[in-house]
């Protein structure tokens, strides 16, 4: 399960800040988008100083903190960015993300409906909203939220993946294969050795 939820992460979360319009050469953005989070998460604390309520900046140093691993901090910024802009789905599926890997499942389901809520909200909100019911046991719910993620994204691997997964928990098989099958084609990690396993 672990795995699974760390492969999660990559994908939700991997270059989502907020790049500065006004400067493409912002230091703290630079330094995240070098790994170097430790710089990156310094710069912006800097940055707050004198704009303690920056939604973007707040967001970024929150992501920062989630790329070292510190969910605890990474929280409390995003949770400060939610009170100045309660429908920005960008910082609501960061916070959906932080509870699943806390294995605070309803919380991550609150905060992914939020996110689905939103006009012009990526098939990310639906497909963390059917890790958070997968985890909660409502597995028809989940495959439902895995199946809106897929329609708003044809070539949503990780999709398919789970939603095979929890096909195979539910003596699936045959559905299952076929969303190995698919997610083998957008050459997701893992698929070749599930339809290996469970569809041979």
């Amino acid at each position: 399960m672990k795995l699974i939820i760390r492969v999660l992460l990559v994908p939700v979360l991997a270059g989502t800040i907020w790049a500065c319009s006004e400067s493409k050469s912002n230091p703290a953005d630079s330094f995240f988008e070098k790994g170097q989070f430790e710089k990156a998460a310094q710069k912006y604390s800097e940055e707050l100083k004198f704009n303690p309520n920056d939604v973007k900046i707040l967001y970024n140093r929150g992501r920062a903190y989630q790329e070292l691993g510190k969910f605890n901090e990474a929280r409390k910024d995003f949770e400060s960015a939610l009170t100045q802009d309660p429908n920005n789905f960008q910082v609501l599926l960061s916070l959906a993300a932080i509870q699943l890997e806390e294995k605070s499942y309803a919380s991550a389901l609150l905060y992914a409906t939020k996110a689905e809520e939103i006009s012009g909200a990526p098939a990310m909100a639906s497909f963390l909203k059917g890790r958070a019911l997968h985890q909660l046991g409502m597995a028809e719910d989940a495959l439902k939220a895995y199946g809106n993620a897929i329609q708003l994204d044809k070539d949503f691997g990780q999709a398919y993946f789970n939603r095979g997964m929890l096909k195979v928990a539910l003596e699936r098989n045959k559905q299952a294969c076929e969303d190995f099958k698919l997610a083998m084609v957008l050459e997701y990690p893992g698929a070749e050795e599930s339809f290996t396993k469970y569809c041979k």
